[in-house]
């Protein structure tokens, strides 16, 4: 990753973006607790956050901080709608007609420079490579399985309302298959085919790895792909209520021996894909 120039972002502001949630509040904790890491690391005059459904709201980034020059980057896995289309909107960088904008604009008397998403950095691949390896380390039984004989699946939401979402799942597939690490590397989606519903029928190895390509560990990843997967929903709710976590690594369904990795908003490398993301925006 770049090296960041002493001083260079020492008079800006740094802005997160993230969806945030009306129904699970904890959605927006690693965009918060990412916020405190690049804080105290003293790189930006000012360092906050804006959310979709959460405060702040998006549309207040501009009067959030007090730096003339404000990085927003979006702390989401792809270049998908929420990305292009309704964060550009809410920042007041394009309007509803335009299916075209400029990534920097002279917004509420501030210089608004707008990044690229970080899970279409190119050090994601290593995140959900190093996810993989840490489940099976963590949760041996009976026995920590080899790469060579697992399936690593690749789960993501997937919609029909913007190609890039499946894209930036398809893209972390491929680039994970060029390792050759496993068995085979397969995509899988709530939303679109191939389903996570049926990843597991998918897979042709005993051993099988699911990292969720999310930012958060919300709603989507401790509760609707653990059912999805197979569990029942009375005692995933019923986990949840308990604190307990959702899927118990490794667990037999269908055949097939699997583990289940939690999101990679906790990745300790996150603060410095920011930092990269605003290097380039920056050139």
């Amino acid at each position: 990753m770049s090296a960041l120039m002493d001083n260079e972002f020492a008079n800006d502001a740094l802005i997160l973006i993230a969806h945030g949630s009306t129904i699970n509040t904890q959605s927006s904790a690693p965009t918060r607790a990412l916020v405190e890491a690049i804080r105290g690391r003293s790189i930006f005059s000012e360092v906050a956050c804006a959310f979709k459904l959460e405060e702040p709201k998006i549309e207040e980034v501009p009067s959030l901080v007090n730096s003339q020059r404000v990085f927003a980057v979006p702390v989401s896995i792809s270049e998908g709608q929420f990305t292009e289309e309704i964060v550009p909107l809410h920042l007041g960088l394009r309007n509803e007609s335009e299916s075209e904008y400029s990534r920097k604009g002279k917004i509420k008397g501030k210089e608004l420079i707008y990044c690229k998403p970080v899970g279409t950095h190119s050090s994601m691949t290593s995140v959900i490579l190093s996810k993989a390896a840490d489940i099976v380390r963590e949760y041996p039984f009976p026995n920590m399985p080899r790469s060579e004989e697992t399936t690593l699946i690749i789960a993501g939401h997937g919609t029909q309302q913007s190609a890039n979402s499946r894209k930036a799942i398809e893209d972390q597939v491929e680039l994970a298959r060029a390792r050759n690490d496993y068995f085979e590397v397969l995509p899988a989606f709530m939303e679109e085919t191939p389903l996570i519903s049926e990843c597991l029928e998918v897979a042709r190895s005993r051993y099988v790895i699911i990292v969720p390509f999310f930012i958060s560990d919300g709603l989507h990843t401790i509760e609707d792909i653990p059912v999805l997967l197979g569990e029942p929903a009375n005692r995933v709710r019923a986990r949840i209520e308990s604190n307990q976590p959702t899927w118990r690594n490794p667990t037999e369904r269908k055949g097939k021996l699997v583990w289940y990795t939690k999101a990679i908003g906790n990745e300790p490398n996150l603060p410095e894909v920011v930092l990269d993301r605003v290097r380039e925006a920056a050139q």
